[in-house]
């Protein structure tokens, strides 16, 4: 039972830790910035050996190691976004006066080169680990990706609280694309398939006996449940950037008041938007 509360601190830990230290390295210099994907994109590679190499793990060390791999990698995608090294071709804010369709199009353009690359490396990530016994790095991955697609489809139909503040200068045009409204009807459907998806793990986990199988769950299941509590971030008024705010240093408003954000009613345009850095 002690290994189940080990998996949930660890998982908790990184989640918390690893979107901190991003957010630190994201408000660094230029130069920091080339290193630390440099550094990164070493770290990145071995994480696919490291997959490759647990293939068949069924240990606990195994379990929290593919837990780990995936995370690296996803931490990967996260810096090379949130760093501008791989976003889209179009980095401005959105235009005025557009219609639903071309700022869709516009939004899209903006994460156009980020999303490809999420979909390579999660094409790596399923081809090193389908018909594995060791599928942690897999699910991992899959659970950051889906429930980062969910978010996205949330602020699209309309979040009340969507925020700005962990969006680095050079990136603070995104904000131009952020949809604040009322809390739109796929709000309650994402969250319920999330929460029984989330029901579903928690069930397996209890009902297996298997300390592999028990680790690996919980680890999945943490991470699940860490995302649906984002997602609540999204339509309630918690003040989510406090849990970072040793990360994140104070910023003049002025940038951002630089920047208009879509504030319009429902019956006017929705768009879509890149969230903003977090694991997931």
């Amino acid at each position: 039972m002690w290994l189940v509360g080990v998996a949930i601190s660890f998982a908790l830990f990184m989640w918390w830790f690893s979107t901190g230290a991003i957010l630190i390295l994201v408000r660094l210099r230029r130069r920091a910035h080339i290193l630390s994907m440099v550094a990164m994109s070493g770290v990145t590679i071995l994480a696919f050996f490291g997959l490759a190499a647990t293939h068949d793990d069924v240990s606990v060390a195994g379990a929290f190691a593919g837990f780990c791999y995936g995370l690296i990698i996803w931490a990967w995608l996260e810096m090379s976004f949130l760093f501008g090294f791989i976003t889209g071709p179009r980095t401005t804010p959105c235009p005025l006066r557009i219609s639903e369709r071309q700022r869709f199009r516009f939004a899209l353009e903006t994460i156009a080169y980020h999303e490809a690359s999420i979909l390579i490396a999660g094409l790596v990530v399923v081809a090193l680990t389908i018909g594995a016994q060791n599928q942690v790095g897999m699910w991992t991955f899959l659970v950051l990706w889906a429930m980062r697609i969910s978010a996205k489809l949330n602020i699209f139909f309309g979040s009340p609280h969507v925020t700005e503040e962990f969006l680095p200068a050079h990136l603070r045009y995104l904000g131009s694309y952020f949809f604040r409204g009322r809390v739109s009807r796929f709000f309650p459907l994402s969250v319920t398939v999330a929460s029984l998806l989330f029901g579903a793990v928690v069930h397996s986990a209890a009902s297996t006996s298997e300390p592999f199988d028990v680790i690996a769950l919980t680890l999945v299941a943490t991470l699940l449940g860490l995302a649906i509590i984002e997602h609540w971030f999204l339509v309630l008024p918690i003040p989510d950037a406090m849990l970072w705010r040793w990360a994140v240093k104070e910023e003049s408003g002025a940038a951002e008041r630089a920047h208009h954000v879509s504030e319009a009613p429902r019956s006017k345009v929705r768009t879509p938007v890149e969230t903003v850095a977090r694991l997931p």
